[in-house]
């Protein structure tokens, strides 16, 4: 097998769609078809399970996938260290990152892309989630880190990074402080303060009005650090994303009733036809340690 008959299967996988994943290495289905057989006939076991419309990877195509995006990211690594050095041509990344998503999990993140990639440029784009997938498939973004999953495109490439649950946000030396699970009675007595930039902000109503809370906020803005620092010096409670404090002082607790989750992804144009930059990244993506959900813990 070579190189281009991995890339092909690498693009397979991502779309389990033969004819997205032929229009995107630009060959001609059957000769996708052949691709795809020939390290199947080399390593001895069927990789892609085909049944009419089907198209999932078998086991073995799931293993073989990780071992086959190390080899592509190894000889990006190889090609774009090689360029650096002859050309000294640094290489710029566009990501854009939704105005809901807290700087410190994807800041870590990139980060580390910036140590093991020294000739990376990475400049950073705040943008409305929903305008996302628009942008990427548009070339105006080569990356986005949204809050939610978009709608399915076999156009475009999703890893999920992490999940993060809606939280009761106080201050750390606040009474709720003290609860593991906080009953729903005990907010309705507490100061309100509404982030009105929250992506939950419409299902958080909903809960209050399905637990009989009358919640009357006391304080309402879309300045995420103002709302944070207000909460942490005492003025009052708010709901916030689980991995979402940007301040210290901070207490974030489980509310009893209240199960509602986000999933922040990353997302960027499927195929193996992106930069090597790109590519290098995504797998980094795929393969960092991001956070987890760690239940009650106190802090």
């Amino acid at each position: 097998m070579n190189l281009a008959q991995i890339r092909y299967f690498l693009t397979l996988a991502e779309t389990l769609n033969f004819t997205d994943a032929a229009r995107l290495c630009g060959v001609a289905q059957p000769t996708l078809t052949r691709a795809i057989q020939k390290p199947e006939h080399e390593l001895g076991g069927t990789l892609v399970y085909r049944d009419g419309k089907d198209t999932r990877l078998t086991s073995l195509g799931s293993d073989v996938r990780e071992e086959f995006a190390a080899i592509v990211g190894a000889e990006d690594r190889i090609r774009a260290s090689v360029n650096s050095r002859i050309s000294g041509r640094r290489e710029r990344l566009n990501l854009g990152i939704a105005h809901s998503v807290a700087p410190a999990p994807i800041s870590r993140f990139i980060t580390h892309a910036l140590g093991e990639m020294p000739m990376l440029e990475i400049l950073l784009h705040p943008i409305d989630g929903k305008m996302g997938p628009g942008l990427l498939l548009a070339g105006t973004l080569d990356g986005v880190f949204l809050a939610d999953k978009p709608a399915d495109d076999t156009k475009l490439s999703v890893i999920e990074l992490f999940s993060e649950r809606l939280m009761l946000a106080c201050a750390s030396s606040h009474r709720l402080a003290k609860f593991d699970m906080v009953p729903p009675e005990e907010i309705g007595v507490e100061s309100y303060l509404d982030r009105l930039g929250c992506d939950f902000r419409s299902q958080a109503i909903d809960y209050f009005m399905n637990a009989e809370l009358v919640m009357r906020p006391r304080l309402q803005s879309e300045r995420e650090d103002w709302m944070q620092q207000a909460v942490a010096d005492g003025a009052g409670i708010c709901l916030l994303p689980e991995f979402s404090a940007i301040v210290p002082g901070l207490a974030l607790r489980p509310v009893s009733g209240l199960n509602l989750e986000r999933r922040v992804s990353f997302v960027s144009v499927s195929g193996s036809g992106n930069a090597p930059a790109l590519r290098h990244l995504r797998m980094m993506v795929g393969s960092h340690r991001w956070p987890h959900s760690a239940g009650a813990s106190k802090q």
